[in-house]
């Protein structure tokens, strides 16, 4: 790719940051929306659990696999297929005639997010020569997608007040369309020196595990755990698990390299990002229906209720990315985890006729713990790996994220519908507010527990044999074939 001016780095840096804005906002913009579909749709808790989820599932299952695509085909193409895909699903979103239809259509949205998400990065990564440019532009880069993460809940409660719940998606048609057009106009293409190849089993089996595991615990709560449906999706869940580990062993070039677990500061990574997303995702779920099923307030007003702990997180990411720098991931796991946990420890005793200021200082500690515990994870996941690795182990982190969304989403959820019970009143609503918040409360907590026992010296060793092994075996023939590393752009996978 020819070197481009600066102005032009910058202009490419502000189209794929304008494209991951509208990717961001729809991982937390439809919170607040969630009883004015319940409303207007008919809906079951399940099915808004199902509507939340259906894009983070499918987001989740196929990142790795366009990343990879990206660099096989060319990222320009690929971030412009997601783009279009992307705009179509929030058209037909906003056009839903029924919940199972917004389901479907935000699982197009899910599959068109996938591809914008780690190649635009990919494309600011190979626009920015430069190491320190470089570090300038994913800065940047973080920084919006951590504030459309934190703004979601705001602007949609906005919309949904002012002008209802399908424009939503409907924001994102002329955004995407503009994008496009500058993308075509402005965006060089590139590829990977040499690409990854296609792994579709390992992609089958990844979409089969988290999608049986998703459905069986949104349904439990109504099938019960003694369901034939429930049992068979779990023994299928774990079948295609024990299948994937197996499968990808044998794999030169695997969609997910299960060596990287013999590290355990990788292993502690993603399990740091499952749990610490999961206990986010399920405590947007259960305020966004405490705020407005328990005290009344209007979407909008619930978003705003919401604004410290969105603020507090855009602060203090950056923050705990130089803390990162300077004293290692540590610090910033330990303060992240007692935040968290601490903040909703805090909700666990909110009752509606406390004062206000409480409950947003619940929601700002909960803020810091979240803006801190999130900027350690790539840094864990990387940590020790060769450089050559540093990319695909950051794009298991960026997926383990996506997936401890759906599973909060879709664990809280149901714990709070079985506290609910089949005739709902104010006392039963509270009681399964305060179940949801204790369930996010344990998974903070496990969070914080790994990170303290995956960030001392004894992983860190780990992490360096790991390193050392993976070096190795790089250069070993296995049945004839050489392990590859895989291409230097999936280093821009987050």
């Amino acid at each position: 790719m020819p070197e481009l001016s600066t102005s032009r780095r910058y202009l490419v840096l502000a189209i794929c940051c304008m494209s991951i804005l509208i990717v961001g906002l729809e991982t937390t913009v439809l919170n607040v929306a969630l009883p004015s579909l319940q409303e207007d749709l008919g809906s079951s808790v399940s099915g808004l659990q199902w509507a939340l989820d259906s894009y983070t599932l499918v987001l989740a299952s196929l990142l790795m696999l366009s990343g990879s695509t990206g660099d096989r085909i060319g990222r320009r193409r690929t971030f412009q297929t997601g783009l279009t895909i992307f705009v179509l699903g929030s058209a037909l979103c906003s056009l839903a005639p029924d919940l199972g239809w917004l389901i479907v259509f935000r699982m197009v949205q899910g599959a068109g997010a996938s591809m914008m998400n780690p190649v635009a990065l990919s494309i600011v990564t190979n626009t920015f020569p430069d190491r320190q440019e470089r570090a300038r532009a994913i800065g940047i880069w973080s920084a919006v997608v951590g504030v459309s993460i934190a703004v979601g809940p705001i602007l949609g409660g906005f919309l949904v007040d002012t002008v209802g719940w399908r424009w939503i998606f409907v924001i994102n048609v002329p955004i995407g369309l503009l994008a496009l057009v500058l993308t075509a106009l402005f965006v060089p293409e590139s590829k990977a020196g040499r690409a990854r190849r296609i792994d579709p089993v390992g992609q089958l089996l990844v979409i089969v595990v988290l999608a049986s595991l998703i459905y069986a615990v949104i349904e439990v709560p109504h099938l019960g755990w003694d369901s034939p449906l429930v049992i068979g999706l779990l023994a299928v869940a774990v079948i295609a698990a024990v299948g994937l580990v197996a499968y990808e062993k044998r794999r030169p070039e695997p969609l997910l390299d299960v060596r990287f677990f013999r590290s355990a500061t990788f292993s502690g990574a993603t399990l740091i990002a499952l749990t610490a997303f999961a206990a986010f995702a399920g405590c947007l779920f259960v305020n966004t229906l405490y705020l407005q099923n328990d005290l009344g307030l209007t979407p909008f007003q619930a978003g705003l209720h919401l604004l410290p702990m969105a603020l507090v997180v855009m602060a203090l990411a950056p923050i705990s990315g130089r803390m990162v720098g300077a004293y290692g991931t540590r610090p910033s796991l330990v303060i992240g985890g007692l935040g968290m946990v601490a903040g909703t420890v805090a909700l666990t005793f909110m009752e509606p006729g406390q004062p206000r200021v409480l409950l947003l200082g619940s929601y700002a500690l909960f803020g810091i713990g979240f803006g801190f515990l999130n900027a350690p994870i790539t840094a864990t996941a990387v940590s020790g790996m060769p450089p050559s690795q540093a990319g695909l182990a950051a794009a298991v982190a960026s997926t383990s994220r996506q997936v401890g969304t759906c599973v909060g989403v879709a664990v809280v959820g149901s714990v709070y519908t079985a506290a609910l019970g089949a005739d709902p009143d104010a006392a039963s609503r509270l009681s399964a507010a305060h179940t949801g918040w204790w369930v996010v409360a344990g998974s903070a907590l496990l969070a914080l527990v790994v990170g303290v026992a995956t960030s001392g010296k004894w992983a860190r060793d780990s992490a360096e044999r790991t390193a050392a092994g993976l070096a190795a075996e790089s250069l070993t023939p296995e049945s004839g074939t050489t392990r590859s590393p895989g291409p230097d752009a999936a280093e821009a996978v987050r």
